[in-house]
């Protein structure tokens, strides 16, 4: 039976409370203001997204899908048999059919989107419904919240292949990525596999032009998380007063994303019950993008309980995709 929008409100409604605690104290964070990356991602955001992926700057998403158009079949005959595959912010599954199509040719499959998004969610089931063999159960969750879920489900004797795509461990700032990794393998047994995307080191004028596109998409993209909390929270953010700015931070090989204020101002945000003030040029860090050497993937797949299986390297615009084993 279709939830009637009473009770579809009532079910967000804990999502709503969570978003509202976690702006509220990003917002209050002395010195540097901070929103989490993670809610870029409502329809708008993954919608823009999508746009931002074939923009002729942003070569990261171009660079994923050869990978796994030319490897797909070599990544899924190196995995063990049964496995039941589960990805971390799947988005609109479009790099993934490439794999599971690959899947499809020896075995039925269960596949598990972990998404916070449930538009991309919808967009997924809609996308990949047509291919045979693949069942699809959806979980919207945060990461490993999910992943528990899924790893619970499995039956005796099947493993279990994680898919991190995009070089969204990227997003994760300083030693976080480190352990979230180690926290997911916790979640994994022995022999378990991680199909890992990571974005590498390239010149600095090529990071930022991806990040700040000539026609302005990303920015529309980081300025919809203050049309958000307009939407979801009730606040009076004037977009106009706000300009995206991304910048490459050398100490931590990241790309940043701020929104800087325009003039001194004040926003209130009812539904997070604060008022927030911004010195003119203040910014809010609203995102990161960690760029990898091989030497660093080396020690992070050691540190965080991995054995490196294998990986397969896009040389045009330097992206490795990296299947790591449970050990």
């Amino acid at each position: 039976m279709a939830k009637t929008s009473t009770q579809a409100q009532i079910a967000r409604a804990p999502l709503t409370r969570q978003f509202a605690l976690e702006v509220s104290a990003g917002l209050a964070r002395p010195g540097q203001k901070e929103l989490p990356s993670k809610y870029l991602y409502d329809s708008v955001g993954s919608a823009l997204f999508e746009v931002i992926c074939a923009l002729p700057e942003y070569g990261l998403t171009r660079a994923e899908e050869r990978l796994l158009r030319l490897h797909a079949r070599e990544i899924v005959d190196q995995l063990p048999r049964p496995v039941v595959v589960a990805e971390l912010g799947s988005g609109t599954g479009r790099k993934t059919r490439l794999l599971l199509e690959a899947l499809a040719r020896w075995q039925s499959t269960w596949y598990h989107p972990i998404e916070i998004s449930p538009s991309a969610l919808a967009v997924l089931r809609r996308e990949l419904r047509d291919i045979n063999s693949i069942s699809i159960v959806g979980f919207e969750r945060e990461y490993l919240d999910g992943l528990r879920e899924v790893a619970a489900r499995r039956a005796p004797g099947e493993h279990l292949l994680v898919l991190f795509l995009g070089s969204t461990i990227g997003n994760f700032d300083g030693a976080a990525g480190s352990d979230f990794l180690r926290d997911l393998r916790q979640i994994l047994q022995p022999g378990d596999s991680l199909l890992l995307g990571t974005d590498m080191l390239k010149p600095v004028q090529t990071l930022i032009a991806a990040y700040d596109d000539s026609i302005g998409v990303t920015a529309s993209f980081n300025l919809n998380l203050l049309a958000r909390i307009n939407r979801e929270l009730g606040a009076d953010f004037s977009l106009q007063q706000f300009a995206h700015v991304a910048i490459f931070n050398e100490a931590t090989d990241s790309v940043e994303m701020h929104l800087r204020s325009r003039s001194r101002q004040k926003v209130t945000i009812p539904e997070a019950s604060i008022s927030v003030r911004f010195e003119k040029d203040e910014t809010i860090w609203t995102e990161s993008s960690h760029k990898y050497s091989q030497d660093e993937l080396v020690g992070l797949a050691h540190h965080s309980g991995f054995h490196r299986q294998a990986q397969w390297m896009d040389q045009s615009w330097g992206f490795a995709e990296n299947l790591w084993i449970a050990e």
